[in-house]
């Protein structure tokens, strides 16, 4: 079993370092907010399980074979890992990094820059399945990095994972999301639509959901959002502030290879709206809210 230092222990790290602590790894904790870190250490050891938690992240990385990161933005990620003061200057050489944050292409390429020149191994491995796929450990991970750095990486990973693709090299993992969340944006925005178009006709929802998974408009967003939009509740899964982030990434990348991306344009704009209305910590399914109900 391996020594290992989670930075980020939100909703999604949180669950994802308590899942490595149940494989038997011994795991440290570390995350900006001290009481976040002390109420995840507190419920595994309801588990029986025995976990330490840091003060800094230089003191949580010491010495560890692997250091996983589940943080916020960009900037975020710099701030913690980045510089002499950094995270990253602090492991020790041979050990693997594993980014779980979702950032920009370009950031995930500067940090294998910077582990390479440490001595470290780097993978980007943004994740999808949101915070049920976190909690149940069944998240899909979409990886960029050297081989020699995926085979350090995937048996930590397969922890919490239900699919690890190594996509390519150094960033590729991020290019990657960026693809996820331009698909779930379109899918979402269609599956409000339908919703809407469902209760202004007045047939039954439910029955409609019966028919309409079972053929070709079947997805994910369709069996676990569909009713919850219905009922109007949104205070679970992955947050608007955060695909609205996600999709900023992904739009950046579309303009600077000259693409237009349309419909995720038109998406992060109806997220905006909803945002502004006091949706920005609702779930993503919460994008009907740009929608009138009907009477």
């Amino acid at each position: 079993m391996s020594t290992i230092a989670f930075l980020g222990l939100g909703v999604m790290g949180g669950p994802m370092a308590g899942h490595l602590a149940r494989a038997g790894h011994h795991v440290t904790g570390y995350n900006r907010t001290p009481a976040k870190a002390n109420e995840w250490k507190a419920s595994l050891a309801n588990e029986g399980i025995d976990v330490a938690t840091a003060e800094t992240p230089q003191e949580a990385v010491a010495d560890k074979d692997v250091v996983l990161a589940c943080l916020g933005n960009d900037q975020d990620v710099e701030s913690v890992l980045l510089g002499d003061g950094g995270a990253l200057a602090a492991m020790r050489t041979g050990a693997t990094f594993i980014d779980h944050t979702t950032v920009s292409p370009a950031l995930a390429r500067r940090i294998a820059e910077e582990c390479d020149r440490l001595g470290l191994h780097a993978v980007d491995a943004p994740v999808s399945g949101g915070q049920a796929g976190a909690e149940n450990g069944k998240l899909a991970i979409m990886c960029g990095g050297s081989d020699e750095a995926m085979n350090a990486a995937t048996p930590v990973m397969e922890a919490f994972a239900a699919r690890i693709v190594h996509i390519g090299g150094p960033g590729a993992g991020q290019a990657c999301k960026a693809v996820n969340q331009v698909c779930i944006a379109g899918v979402l925005a269609g599956l409000s639509e339908g919703v809407r178009l469902a209760q202004a006709t007045g047939v039954d929802t439910d029955k409609v959901l019966e028919a309409i998974s079972g053929g070709a408009a079947q997805s994910w967003q369709m069996e676990n959002r569909w009713k919850t939009m219905v009922q109007g509740e949104f205070d679970f899964g992955f947050a608007i502030d955060w695909m609205r982030k996600d999709l900023a990434i992904a739009l950046g990348e579309a303009k600077a290879e000259s693409l237009s991306l349309p419909v995720a344009a038109l998406v992060d704009q109806f997220y905006a709206q909803v945002q502004s209305a006091g949706g920005a910590r609702q779930d993503t399914s919460a994008l009907i809210r740009h929608l009138p109900e009907t009477k």
